[in-house]
């Protein structure tokens, strides 16, 4: 059985709406991140950067939201989470799965601390961009995959009902709010909001 390593008002928000969308069997083990419980030896051989989401599947041990969420989405094939390996759509999938993690949290950061960038120089170009591209693809369809829903959608998802709602880092857009609606809606969304408010 899988389990899930995680702490409540973290990253681990998004590993643990995917685990509850996936629907495969799996544990969670709290790593208290205010209490330390992240520096213990047991933990760092489980992810050395001392973070939490991470998952353990038997021999395999996964670290960062978007890793995880690639690894489970293929292993839980059933609850069609990840355009198969062939389909057009499988690119898409993939580089918003990773724009999820290195688009989007990067912008936050860059907003949070107020730091200017070269946009030339900045993988992810600058939080305005960032922004404005999201808004136009989400005006393009109910999901990153139009009217298909995927763990991309888990990964921005997440990263926007951060950013615009939690901690309102980033305006609000009349496509940001409609899409974090629908998020919201899923029942996977809302079991995964219950675990986390009850803590365990």
């Amino acid at each position: 059985m899988m389990k899930l390593y995680w702490c409540p008002q973290s990253r681990s928000a998004t590993a643990l709406w995917l685990m509850e969308e996936a629907g495969l069997p799996y544990e969670r083990e709290l790593i208290d991140i205010r209490k330390g419980d992240q520096s213990t030896d047991a933990f760092r051989a489980i992810n050395p950067m001392m973070k939490v989401p991470a998952l353990v599947d038997g021999e395999a041990q996964v670290a960062e939201v978007a890793a995880i969420c690639l690894y489970v989405a293929d292993i839980a094939a059933g609850a069609g989470l990840a355009p198969a390996l062939g389909d057009p759509l499988r690119g898409r999938y993939l580089q918003y799965v990773v724009f999820g993690a290195a688009g989007i949290e990067a912008a936050i950061t860059q907003l949070y601390a107020k730091f200017d960038m070269p946009t030339v120089s900045a993988g992810w170009g600058s939080a305005e961009r960032v922004c404005d591209v999201l808004d136009g693809e989400l005006q393009k369809g109910d999901w990153i995959l139009g009217e298909r829903f995927s763990a991309a959608d888990i990964v921005v998802g997440s990263g926007l009902h951060f950013a615009v709602k939690a901690f309102k880092m980033v305006p609000s857009r009349p496509s940001f709010d409609a899409y974090i609606a629908r998020c919201e809606a899923r029942p996977a969304w809302q079991r995964a909001r219950a675990i986390e408010a009850a803590g365990g």
